[in-house]
């Protein structure tokens, strides 16, 4: 996303819930305009820890986290903690069960309370629905035109990406042009070193670099930040595939990024195969690259 924390953030609830995840300058700003109920107290406690767990007690635990959110009465925080955890499932490799049940966590909130009227037709809450269900196809039922809109402008966004084309420099100023890649699978990838779910795929993106290499993937890896601070962070992790620089976000915009990780991989054809809308585990991005025909 932009030069953000990567959870989206919608409303004033979820705004101290990314503070509790973002820092404590920030928590103590919204602490001043945020009760929460001793229900929801432990739960934002323990929103806050969820990257801090492995990974397989990290999905046990937001499953539980999304059943108790979905018991707070309504008009609490409800659907702020929902899209909270909403934002942070999708890192990774929770299974289905898990994102369903964070899923329509998320939805009987919006039903309950739908958020504010008059804010723009993609609230965040809706925009998080709609990604869990395009891209991790889960099933909700919402009726609100909100909800509509924002299914809508994914639809939108999928048509653009199809289409897009650019020219990057690389870290040793080589220019490197998507449509000239035609007849390789391309997995593009859009990260920071500030970004920790992006430095946690990395290494599984530089194992597959290293199998498929040579069967014709190419993995061009996107930063909008300065050479100065990616430089040493490559040489440091000893990455491989090609890092490209961004710095005004042309790419970034062309692509309509708005949180990072985000993957795309265009087959050996040049069509949009899959795309990732966060982290991925290996196992995923293996999924993804069937999907262009490499396995």
């Amino acid at each position: 996303m932009r030069r953000i924390p990567w959870s989206v953030c919608a409303g004033v609830c979820l705004a101290a819930a990314a503070a509790f995840l973002s820092g404590p300058t920030t928590l103590r700003a919204q602490r001043q305009q945020i009760v929460w109920s001793d229900q929801e107290k432990p739960i934002l406690e323990q929103i806050r820890k969820l990257r801090s767990l492995p990974d397989d007690e990290r999905a046990r635990v937001t499953k539980r986290l999304a059943l108790q959110i979905r018991q707070l009465p309504a008009g609490s925080h409800k659907e702020g903690l929902a899209n909270s955890l909403a934002n942070l499932v999708t890192e990774g490799d929770p299974g289905a069960e898990t994102l369903q049940e964070v899923a329509t966590t998320l939805a009987e909130a919006l039903r309950e309370q739908p958020a504010a009227a008059g804010k723009d037709k993609s609230t965040m809450s809706y925009a998080t629905l709609a990604q869990l269900v395009r891209y991790e196809h889960v099933q909700v039922s919402v009726d609100d035109p909100r909800f509509a809109a924002a299914m809508a402008k994914l639809e939108d966004d999928d048509r653009s990406r199809q289409s897009v084309n650019f020219t990057l420099a690389d870290l040793a100023g080589k220019s490197w042009t998507l449509r000239d890649l035609r007849g390789s699978v391309v997995l593009v990838n859009f990260w920071a070193t500030w970004c920790p779910p992006c430095r946690k795929e990395m290494p599984d993106l530089e194992a597959l670099y290293q199998r498929f290499g040579p069967k014709g993937l190419v993995i061009l890896a996107i930063s909008d930040e300065e050479i100065g601070k990616i430089q040493p962070f490559i040489a440091e992790h000893r990455f491989n595939y090609p890092i490209l620089l961004d710095p005004g976000r042309k790419v970034n915009e062309l692509f309509r990024v708005e949180g990072i990780p985000k993957s795309f991989v265009y087959d050996r054809e040049g069509k949009l195969a899959a795309q990732a809308i966060d982290m991925r585990t290996q196992r995923q991005f293996l999924e993804m690259l069937a999907h262009a025909g490499l396995e």
